[in-house]
């Protein structure tokens, strides 16, 4: 984990604002993270924050989520069972390159004479503006400004503005509007758009052969409309562009289109001083099965319906749609507005990842950059679903119907793997596994329960038993099949249930045998299952009965899931009194962390996955993340020795890991810990910090920095639906504000370091509990609580692996701790065998 004791971003180029983030210098050797952190996007379409003009750039990309490429897995030793259909996420067709010449000079950010410089993303509006002066090699003077916007109102629409001024001289001026087809073509300049051949699992595949095959091309006046179908997955495309010029300068224009690019020039007479205004309306339309013509028609109906607006009324509408959305999840730091940009920069990417997905999932990296794939994993379940079931909760049920739809291809996974009921894929965009490597992939069963505990805690917090009982019920069924099947009854009569042969989230632990989270997660779903069908069968009987019948539903499954649940083997280690990750973890040695150079980091692209999981060494959060979601299984003393046991051995690795290492420190009271972890997260790609933001937003994380603030900070629990809080604010914060929707009230709630008050914001009311104490907080008054302290507060940091090293198994043996001397990297290997 880098910890951060100061500021980590450069304020000269990012200056503080708590609503908005701001460039006021153009680094053309840091682009690839700018590009990210500069994305707008509405969870449909993205658009990454690459330059106007189209030129000098480091990962030029616009994304649609879940518009993807299929490919074979070839693996060197087949297996009955390996996934066998790969799928990456496809750059489209770029409709935001404008380019611009003034007197036939091209300009080009990155070699430009830059007099002034200004890009800014507002989280109130929702747009990118950028703001330049350029010198000409000739001396003349010209100001570029431009605005970009994808619509969280129509999620096909997005707007360009760009404007061109000639401040002191007269000058011919070019603008050549383009839509251009990189995921084929590249880049035409190749212009730092060169990958460099470094070996990193975490970036998407790329293609060796043509991926779009042009369908159609159509221009008509100053509308340009492409399609395309994928070559192996079918799916297809099409992209359009409407045109305006404002101006009171003499001009002309001229099209031209091809298969790969089309392009609208305008050539226009400036007189200095008159300003140049070109307003480009873009829509995508995709699909799994509509050909390529109908998407056409559609682009020219979302053109169409565009033009009936003025541009500022597009503008507007963005504003007032996100106006809503802060109303809902604002969360409020104040006197701290270095951290109050960032906590807003954060949540701004979860509306951008998540707004407009209607009916697919949420991405590793959201619709910002190809990282991961483009692939959907359990994150969206843990990381970001909490934030969207209290805030956005129509946007949550979209994103679990879409598992919901995933269930006749899990079934089929799980037959696949000799199991009854339903195996969601671990990685996927369109259902199918696609996780080459099954013992950090497939092996993660508890994807299921994952599943079932997001759609649990969305039926509580919102209290929408109708979506059970219209068929989302089937996912509790057929994942508690996948269990009660999958674990075994042990034939010495321990009496226990058992779960081997799988992974947990720890990915640097693989294939092992009763895993902590896995079983505390798995008796959950079947705990879950179990109530909600007998709920279901007593409060609409008719739903039951199709359920049954649609199923085929017993009643001897109820009871085997109640006794695979009671009597789930709990891994627990007496002597040392905590919980073993797994049943043979303890028994590894350490892998010595405090020595580890950060050379070697992560471990993953330095070591050998078996070198890795022969250690007790952790990638990120497991045992710790189950003290988190089912923190009502574990006493207070076992989640503190638990934490600190875990603490030691975690890597970090993982962007997944700090947001709850933090909650759960701020819970058991290393508030130092907690406040440093959080740091980590919020900054992870503000900062860089794990130095792939150029991949894209982490958008788990995001949701994770929600869940530290309201989780961790807030001490906001729910477990079983019941709402409680028992804050552990930092001493140095005066005050937290934040909201949630409960049940279709909204509360505000503001944690002070003597107390804690409830405000109904819209609704009638909520019931919450602070520690033991239950309260009713009506609409008619504010509800305040006095707090005698903030939690336990531990001066004395947790220990480090040096202070593990040395302990007594509970046999005698001795705790060891060291680090495999021999790692070579690829170039020292490459050095080698030229040699």
């Amino acid at each position: 984990m880098t910890v951060i004791t100061s500021d980590p971003l450069d304020r000269n180029r990012f200056p503080v604002d708590e609503w908005a983030l701001v460039e006021t210098e153009f680094a053309p050797d840091d682009q690839g993270m700018a590009e990210t952190i500069f994305a707008v996007g509405n969870g449909y379409l993205g658009m990454r924050g690459n330059l106007d003009e189209g030129r000098g750039g480091a990962a030029y990309g616009t994304f649609i989520n879940g518009f993807h490429e299929t490919w074979p897995i070839r693996h060197a030793e087949e297996a009955f069972g390996f996934a066998r259909v790969g799928q990456t996420i496809v750059n489209v067709p770029d409709a935001k390159v404008i380019r611009l010449y003034i007197d036939d000079e091209p300009f080009v950010v990155a070699e430009a004479d830059i007099l002034r410089y200004s890009r800014r993303v507002d989280f109130r509006d929702g747009v990118l503006v950028r703001e330049l002066e350029w010198r000409t090699p000739s001396g003349k003077r010209v100001l570029i400004r431009s605005r970009r916007l994808v619509s969280f109102t129509d999620r096909h629409l997005a707007v360009v503005e760009y404007e061109v001024t000639m401040l002191d001289a007269d000058a011919s001026v070019l603008i050549s509007s383009q839509i251009l087809n990189r995921q084929d073509l590249g880049d035409e300049y190749h212009a730092g758009m060169r990958a460099a051949a470094t070996f990193d699992p975490r970036k998407a595949e790329s293609f060796a052969d043509r991926v779009l095959q042009p369908a159609l091309k159509r221009a008509h006046g100053t509308r340009y409309v492409l399609g395309y179908q994928t070559t192996n997955s079918g799916m297809t495309i099409a992209v359009g562009a409407e045109h305006d010029l404002e101006t009171d300068n003499e001009w002309q224009q001229s099209s031209q289109i091809e298969d790969d690019l089309a392009k609208h020039v305008y050539r226009i007479q400036a007189k200095a001083g008159r300003r140049i205004r070109v307003v480009k309306t873009i829509t995508y339309h995709t699909s799994r099965g509509v050909p390529p013509r109908e998407l056409a028609d559609r682009c020219d109906r979302t053109l169409d319906r565009a033009l009936e607006m003025a541009p500022e009324e597009i503008f507007d509408t963005q504003r007032d749609w996100l106006d809503d959305f802060w109303e809902r999840s604002d969360v409020e730091l104040p006197g701290h507005p270095i951290l109050q940009q960032a906590i807003r920069w954060n949540i701004f990417q979860l509306a951008q990842a998540t707004a407009r997905t209607d009916g697919q999932g949420v991405a590793a990296k959201g619709v910002t950059g190809s990282g991961y794939g483009g692939h959907y994993f359990w994150d969206t379940e843990i990381y970001v679903l909490p934030f969207l079931s209290y805030t956005a909760p129509n946007v949550a049920r979209n994103a679990l119907r879409f598992r919901q739809g995933m269930l006749d291809a899990a079934r089929e996974r799980a037959t696949e793997l000799n199991q009854r009921g339903a195996l969601f894929p671990w990685r996927t965009i369109n259902g199918l596994e696609s996780s080459a490597y099954y013992a950090a992939g497939t092996a993660q069963y508890h994807i299921d329960a994952d599943i079932t505990h997001a759609l649990m805690q969305y039926v509580a917090a919102t209290g929408d038993e109708d979506f059970l009982a219209r068929g989302a019920i089937d996912i509790l069924v057929e994942t508690a099949r996948l269990w009660a099947d999958l674990g075994f009854w042990r034939s010495n009569g321990d009496q226990k249930f058992h779960i081997d042969g799988v992974t947990g989230p720890d990915e640097y632990t693989t294939v092992v045998d009763d895993n902590l989270y896995t079983n505390v997660m798995a008796r959950a779903n079947l705990w879950s299952a179990v109530r909600m069908c007998e709920e279901l069968m007593v409060k609409n009987p008719t739903a039951y009965a199709r359920m049954v019948t649609r199923l085929g539903l017993e009643e001897h499954e109820l009871r085997g899931w109640t006794a695979a649940a009671d009597a789930m083997e709990i891994p627990f280690d007496a002597h040392r009194g905590i919980h073993p990750q797994d049943a043979q973890f303890l028994d590894k040695e350490l892998w010595d962390l405090d020595s580890t150079p950060e050379s070697k980091r992560p471990l993953l692209l330095h070591y050998h996955p078996l070198v890795i999981y022969r250690f007790q060494v952790l990638k990120q959060a497991d045992v710790v993340l189950a003290l988190f979601l089912q923190g009502a299984e574990f006493t207070p003393a076992e989640k503190r020795r638990n934490f600190e046991y875990y603490d030691a051995l975690t890597t970090g690795d993982s962007t997944l890991s700090a947001v709850v290492q933090s909650i759960i420190a701020a819970e058991v009271g290393h508030h130092r810990l907690a406040r440093s972890y959080f740091l980590s997260s919020l900054f992870v790609d503000l900062a860089d910090l794990h130095h792939n933001t150029a991949d894209g937003v982490h958008v788990a994380s995001t949701g994770g920095i929600w869940s530290s603030l309201v989780s961790g900070f807030g001490g906001m629990r729910d477990h079983d639906g019941r709402i409680t809080f028992n804050p552990r604010l930092p001493e140095d914060w005066e005050k937290l504000v934040f909201r949630m929707t409960i049940k279709g009230s909204r509360v505000r709630v503001t944690v002070e370091q003597e107390s804690i008050t409830f405000t109904i914001e819209e609704g009638e009311g909520v019931t919450v509990h602070v520690g033991h104490e239950k309260y009713e907080v009506a609409r008619s008054a504010p509800v305040v609580v006095p707090l005698s302290d903030q939690g336990p507060r531990i001066e004395t940091p947790p220990p480090t692996t040096s202070d593990l090293r040395g302990m007594l198994r509970a046999d005698g043996s001795v705790v060891t701790a060291s680090i495999p001397m021999i790692s070579l990297d690829r170039t020292e290997i490459d050095v080698d065998v030229q040699a």
